[in-house]
């Protein structure tokens, strides 16, 4: 079984060899990331898959804010192409919850702690967060659960 960072290697060659301009570049900005992630610190080392995981999710965060700013600026072309490299990372990544799985993950959380009430938000992020890792957005979980306790 091939690790995440030699399939990212695997689609980089691939889109070079197919002459994907956009791929390619998106690919070799990632693995940059990846390499960069693996030298921080006192000493190299190998990243897992759940760790590489996480900087694609960072490198894709990154696509979505920098095409919001394009919009904002009237800078239409730019955005396109970092939405568009955002698909291409939105492929490594799982499959995101949906507004109405997350809704029910935060309900059953607020069910447990027996919160209510926005000073509550704190408990609730705790039993939620470990249950929606990677699955969901950190502003979009924070959003659920103000909503659940308002």
């Amino acid at each position: 079984m091939t690790t995440l960072k030699e399939q990212l290697h695997e689609d980089l060659t691939a889109a070079i060899k197919d002459r994907d301009e956009l791929r390619s570049s998106t690919i070799r900005l990632t693995l940059a990331a990846v390499t960069s992630e693996e030298v921080a610190g006192k000493q190299k080392r190998e990243l897992s898959d759940a760790e590489v995981l996480k900087v694609i999710g960072r490198e894709a965060k990154k696509r979505r804010e920098a095409a919001e700013a394009f919009d904002t600026a009237g800078r239409t072309e730019q955005a396109a192409r970092e939405r568009a490299e955002g698909e291409v990372l939105a492929t490594y990544l799982p499959k995101q919850l949906s507004d109405e799985e997350l809704a029910a993950i935060v309900a059953g959380a607020v069910a447990e702690s027996g919160a209510s009430g926005p000073q509550a938000m704190g408990a609730v992020m705790k039993l939620v967060k470990p249950k929606v890792d990677g699955l969901a957005e950190g502003g979009r979980v924070a959003a659920a659960v103000k909503a659940a306790l308002s």
